[in-house]
């Protein structure tokens, strides 16, 4: 069998969804492995590398999409769609459920695929959760930009010229990527609190060393995420929120409910009262922000306030976040093959059958499924 690793042709996408280190273990087991030309170099591997674990490389794209498997980071286009044979297998973020185009013409394609954001949130499965894996990047560099936008000292310093003190960050939503961003901008000096509306996650908070806000909410849900506000409870939070975040010089923002609309936790009012020259970062632009004067993929100035919002972070940081995700790609397919590298898919297993989207022309996951039949 042969796995094919093209290059990324997504719009500032430098990652690769292999790399030598996964390519060589997965030749161990006698699979095929055909990297598309230049498809490390954006995160720094060159194809000599790829060679050297043991893979094929190949100019041409669509013999490398005509493979047996194929790994990608970002949704394949409707031209790299087509490219695929029938039968073939499909494994990378696929957006089931906000990419009812990619879905639809998957299992047109007649493929089997597999969404790595739909792999449970299961212990058994965390060496495969592609989403914490490039979570953690994402919320190391939301730190550092930060830090960067900010202005200001993030530590305190004593000085002959007296005393500066550190500067404050509120991290709103405190799932992976907000635990490193307060974890990083602790390391870095600063004051830090954490925010969310799941409480059981204060003891994670208070081992980083940073203090809880507590606005007396609760609201966990399935999956490890928090579950969507009543109206009551949304109006609790931003009238709390907006008075809290006036205090803070960096506000780093990741709450996002997956295939919906990332909560507003930001007012225009809590921008406004901020001190001039404070920052925001706010990580939920993909879905509309969590500030209400966020642009996505923009950086303004509102009220003397710069609003950060950058798009798919993890790919700023190419090279580690591309060897965390082939980790996260390996440990999937090692569900999928046998010692002997044949084929074994056993859709018994909840993880395989849970990140299954697409299989034998339907559309399997019951989210994507209703995320097709909304567009249609």
């Amino acid at each position: 069998m042969r796995i094919g690793v093209p290059k990324e042709t997504a719009a500032g996408e430098h990652r690769v969804a292999l790399v030598p280190e996964v390519v060589s273990k997965l030749r161990a087991k006698g699979l095929d492995v055909m990297v598309q030309a230049g498809a490390g170099s954006g995160a720094l591997l060159p194809d000599a590398a790829f060679e050297e674990a043991g893979a094929s490389v190949a100019s041409d794209a669509p013999q490398v999409w005509a493979s047996d498997l194929v790994v990608v980071i970002a949704p394949p286009g409707g031209d790299e769609i087509r490219s695929l044979r029938a039968g073939a297998i499909v494994v990378g973020f696929l957006a089931p459920l906000t990419s009812p185009v990619t879905t639809r013409a998957l299992a047109d394609a007649g493929v089997t695929a597999f969404a790595m954001e739909a792999i449970p949130r299961i212990s058994r499965a965390q060496s495969m959760d592609a989403l914490s894996s490039q979570g953690n990047v994402a919320g190391y560099k939301a730190a550092l930009l930060g830090a960067e936008q900010i202005g200001r000292f993030y530590p305190m310093l004593m000085t002959a010229a007296g005393t500066i003190p550190p500067a404050k960050v509120l991290v709103l939503g405190v799932g992976v990527a907000g635990l490193q961003a307060l974890a990083t901008a602790k390391r870095l000096g600063a004051r830090t609190t954490g925010y969310d509306v799941r409480p059981e996650v204060a003891e994670q908070v208070a081992s980083l060393g940073a203090q809880w806000l507590d606005l007396g909410l609760q609201a966990s849900g399935e999956g490890g995420y928090a579950r969507e506000l009543t109206d009551e409870e949304r109006a609790r939070q931003q009238r709390a929120l907006t008075d809290a975040i006036k205090g803070f010089d960096v506000v780093i923002t990741t709450a996002l409910v997956p295939g919906r609309p990332a909560p507003q936790l930001v007012t225009a009012e809590a921008i406004e009262g901020m001190k001039p020259g404070s920052v925001i970062v706010d990580l939920a632009g993909e879905a509309g922000g969590n500030c209400a004067l966020t642009e996505p993929g923009q950086t303004v100035v509102r009220h003397d306030v710069k609003i950060v919002s950058p798009l798919n972070l993890p790919a700023t940081m190419p090279e580690h976040a591309s060897q965390l995700f082939a980790r996260n790609v390996l440990a999937l397919l090692e569900l999928f093959f046998g010692d002997d590298g044949e084929l074994q898919l056993d859709f018994d297993d909840e993880v395989i059958a849970g990140a299954c989207i697409v299989r034998e022309r339907e559309i399997v996951h019951s989210g994507a499924r209703a995320t097709v039949e909304a567009a249609a």
